[in-house]
């Protein structure tokens, strides 16, 4: 099943189960900050669709209580939303660097680690 498409909401919501783990609606809805916290009918509904996208899953009932877990880790969400953004350029990746550089968010560290992921991802590459 290919991963979802999520929502800046819907992706605020899964930070609570990456970071707390499997939370009722109620808990979900009380992990945001006072002001600007979305309704709880909001979140009610939110989660509900993330259930429906496969995103997360239910896994107990507690009274009346749903209790809910991811079904996805952050790094699937990340990987979506990367791709995402990189066919909004054709798939290159250039002009999403240049304004990493331009905008000082790419450091020399950052080039270091990319360099060194690159050389092992070609040394796995290589045929024996």
């Amino acid at each position: 099943m290919p991963l979802p498409k999520l929502t800046k909401l819907e992706l605020q919501i899964m930070e609570t189960f990456w970071s707390r783990g499997a939370c009722s609606v109620r808990e979900v809805q009380e992990a945001f900050p006072e002001p600007g916290r979305p309704a709880y009918t909001t979140v009610q509904t939110t989660v509900y669709r993330l259930e429906t996208k496969g995103a997360l899953r239910c896994t107990k009932r507690i009274s009346n209580a749903n209790i809910f877990e991811a079904a996805i880790s952050r790094t699937e969400a990340q990987s979506r939303l990367i791709d995402d953004l990189l066919a909004l350029f054709g798939g290159g990746t250039k002009p999403v660097m240049a304004h990493l550089i331009q905008s000082g968010k790419l450091t020399l560290e950052d080039v270091k680690e990319a360099e060194q992921a690159l050389r092992k991802l070609a040394r796995k590459d290589k045929p024996q």
